[in-house]
């Protein structure tokens, strides 16, 4: 069964001097957020931003991924931290999400555990949709469990 998302936003004035706010999503889960340019390519300035909120879904897309390879491999991790940074070049748009995860997953060396981490980024539906669009990166490590 498909799903569909909903958020809604309002903007006022152009570009440059203009705001906007994103006012809600369907979940309600947010909502109330200011945007302006500047932090969009400059300075956040407590507001967010378009590629902000893009990194945010791709971090939590390829940890569920993530969470799914190594379960199917028989070694679910105990814990994945994970970070995606979007980088906006301003007259150019979205040139680059860089993901790093570092992880506990008993029972699975650095190679398999780099294997996983390039599979699900490879095969989290947000990475699907950037594909070809952006330069996908992958930043992948263990750490010990003591």
């Amino acid at each position: 069964m498909a799903t569909e998302r909903t958020a809604r936003v309002t903007w006022s004035g152009d570009l440059t001097s203009g705001r906007g706010r994103i006012e809600s999503v369907g979940s309600g889960a947010l909502g109330g957020l200011d945007v302006t340019w500047a932090s969009r390519a400059e300075q956040p300035q407590g507001r967010t931003s378009p590629e902000e909120l893009i990194a945010a879904a791709h971090a939590a897309c390829f940890s569920m991924a993530l969470s799914n390879v190594l379960g199917k491999q028989g070694a679910p991790p105990e814990r994945l931290d994970v970070e995606a940074r979007v980088t906006f070049v301003p007259g150019t748009g979205i040139t680059a999400s860089a993901l790093s995860v570092r992880a506990r997953v008993p029972g699975i060396d650095a190679g398999a555990f780099r294997a996983a981490a390039e599979d699900a980024r490879d095969n989290c539906p947000v990475s699907q949709a950037l594909q070809g669009n952006v330069e996908l990166g992958i930043d992948a490590a263990l750490e010990s469990s003591g």
